[in-house]
């Protein structure tokens, strides 16, 4: 017991430190805001991910740790386990208290400064093929046995097959449903509440998924690059082992100042963009300038190896606690539970299924690995958007692949927006 460690805290200092919040949550007296909503996830999000890592079964199938933290926080919700102000905490910390967007910032700006900059020219060139083909064998693949257990095609790719790959909840299913609101003139919330459990299976799928792709490359190596995404025997295209300490405290400033400005400059594009009339998230606008700021060079070398100091700071030190927040503000235990019909269960799957197969054929046919870009431009494709991006990729255990499932989450959920614009008419 004394060479256990949880979140590097020894056994016994970390029993102490969650007794405490439990005695506060059963007082109900933890503390609000930042301080309470922070320890009670890093806390209990260190315990789910340790439990996770350690069940046979779990994890070697089914993600570990990701998997059993965003299920424990959904289920805590679900099952109301906690006290109501210590949820509804923790949900506006992770939302409007901008968490999700903290964290995700760190990580889209610290794996793409550290980069390697020929690598990522290279592979951007090759990428967007790769989410077409995803999606194409998706969509085909449901229309074809969306037919077979009586439903249209139109209703199987409209409403399982679109929602799935539409890049989550706010930046997809939401204004999809406006898209199909304005063609068929029913209610948004009425079509809304047809494409919420898609998303949320698709999203369940998808990381179930992710550990799965981790155990086939673990059986077949061929398949994987390791995390690393084109393969290619030239040098100068493999990504650099960097050694990065810490010059000094400020480092990790540096850090977080540059990625949250460049989370602004996104925000800044975006709203400049709304205005005239085109909506493309946030989180697409950082990565285009983070990637742009990048191949010109433009930021000295010592911030980019600051942001990437801060990036695995985040990286080590806070997914668990994401990920628990995930599934305490972000995933609906009873929309899951509602959708498990056997068809609906086997049309989602099939969805997920197909985004893999397309993405790591063309993948493999543009020169990456099969399974990284199953990863990326397939389930980073069919989950939630951004926190389905962090949860498939810890479940694949290739959190460096951040910037590609940031690309297809942002600018390929905005390409499925687009193409529910053309297709919603022509089926309906």
């Amino acid at each position: 017991m004394k060479k256990i460690n949880i979140i590097g805290l020894d056994i016994k200092s970390f029993v102490i430190i969650a007794v405490i919040i439990i005695a506060c949550c059963a007082l109900d007296v933890l503390p609000t805001g930042m301080v309470g909503a922070f320890l009670f996830l890093m806390i209990f999000g260190a315990l789910l991910n340790e439990i996770g890592n350690v069940m046979p079964f779990v994890k070697t199938f089914l993600g570990g740790g990701a998997i059993v933290c965003i299920f424990g926080g959904a289920a805590l919700i679900y099952w109301k386990l906690i006290p109501d102000s210590v949820a509804d905490n923790c949900k506006v910390f992770m939302k409007d208290a901008g968490f999700l967007d903290f964290y995700i910032s760190a990580l889209i700006t610290g794996s793409i400064l550290g980069m390697n900059r020929k690598l990522l020219i290279k592979a951007a060139i090759r990428y967007l093929p790769c989410i077409i083909g995803s999606v194409a064998v998706a969509l085909i693949l449901v229309a074809i046995f969306g037919n077979i257990f009586g439903m249209s095609a139109g209703e199987s790719i409209a409403y399982i097959g679109i929602p799935i790959m539409g890049g989550g909840m706010g930046a997809g299913a939401v204004p999809i449903s406006k898209v199909f609101e304005g063609a068929l003139g029913i209610p948004s919330e009425t079509i809304l509440s047809k494409l919420v459990p898609a998303v949320a299976l698709g999203n369940a799928f998808a990381i179930v998924f992710g550990g799965l792709l981790n155990r086939l490359g673990n059986v077949y190596p061929k398949l994987s690059g390791n995390g690393r995404l084109v393969m290619s025997d030239d040098d100068s295209l493999k990504e650099e082992k960097k050694d990065l300490k810490a010059d000094g405290i400020e480092s990790y400033g540096i850090g977080v100042v540059i990625s949250t400005a460049f989370f602004a400059l996104g925000s800044l594009i975006s709203a400049l963009i709304a205005k005239a009339g085109l909506e493309i998230h946030t989180y697409a606008w950082m990565i285009i300038s983070v990637a742009i700021v990048k191949c010109l060079g433009i930021i000295p070398e010592k911030y980019e190896d600051n942001t990437a100091l801060w990036y695995n700071f985040v990286s080590k030190n806070w997914t668990a606690a994401l990920m628990l927040g995930i599934g305490m503000a972000y995933t609906d235990m009873g929309q899951i539970i509602e959708a498990f019909t056997p068809m609906y269960v086997i049309l989602v799957f099939i969805v997920v299924l197909g985004a893999v197969i397309g993405a790591a054929l063309v993948g493999r046919l543009v020169g990456f690995y099969p399974i990284e870009a199953a990863i990326t431009a397939g389930l980073c494709m069919a989950n939630m958007g951004g926190t389905g991006d962090v949860a498939v990729l810890m479940a694949a255990k290739r959190m460096e692949l951040m910037p590609f499932a940031q690309i297809s989450s942002r600018l390929g959920g905005a390409f499925i927006i687009l193409l529910a614009s053309v297709l919603v008419p022509v089926f309906f």
